[in-house]
């Protein structure tokens, strides 16, 4: 298992759509522990296949609040099979979109089937964080980032900024 480099905005593949996972095999159980440990590291409670150059359609996610319990979720081929109308606000940041936030209203439940880590098929109802979480986590797989519900000028702001600290730096 390994750390990976996280993409961050802006970045073409980041807006790229991800494609399904044929089957879960000994290749995408690596990646899968490789994106948790990258998670992890970074330190983040979601993370797409593409948000480290890879475009398949799978998820980790982590969204215990107890750093000292690990609850790790595999999300492969994620499909968001029903959501609530009810909305709730989150302040969502993202890993690729570092040190932003905002406010993002989304469904307050959702049900989600996909592949686990070992291939079986599972449906799953979120509410609150997770729910949130997962649905930000699916939008990367569609290439679209959560900056992307924000308005224009402030989306516009951000990326600026993060272009700017991008290419501003001197490595020697």
């Amino acid at each position: 298992m390994s750390v990976k480099t996280i993409l961050t905005e802006p970045n073409i593949l980041l807006r790229q759509v991800s494609e399904s996972v044929e089957k879960v095999g000994d290749e995408e159980r690596k990646l899968m522990d490789d994106m948790l440990d990258t998670m992890y590291a970074a330190p983040g409670i979601g993370l797409a296949a593409i948000q480290i150059g890879i475009p398949k359609r799978i998820i980790v996610m982590d969204t215990s609040r107890d750093k000292n319990i690990k609850e790790p979720m595999y999300l492969v081929n994620p499909v968001i099979k029903n959501k609530n109308s009810e909305k709730t606000t989150y302040e969502e940041g993202c890993l690729s979109v570092p040190d932003q936030f905002a406010e993002i209203e989304r469904p307050n439940m959702c049900e989600v089937a996909y592949l686990d880590y070992l291939g079986n098929k599972q449906l799953l109802k979120a509410n609150g964080l997770l729910a949130t979480c997962i649905q930000h986590e699916i939008d990367h797989l569609e290439g679209i980032l959560f900056i992307d519900y924000l308005s224009k000028l402030k989306k516009s702001m951000i990326i600026k900024k993060l272009s700017k600290t991008k290419y501003n730096r001197i490595v020697v």
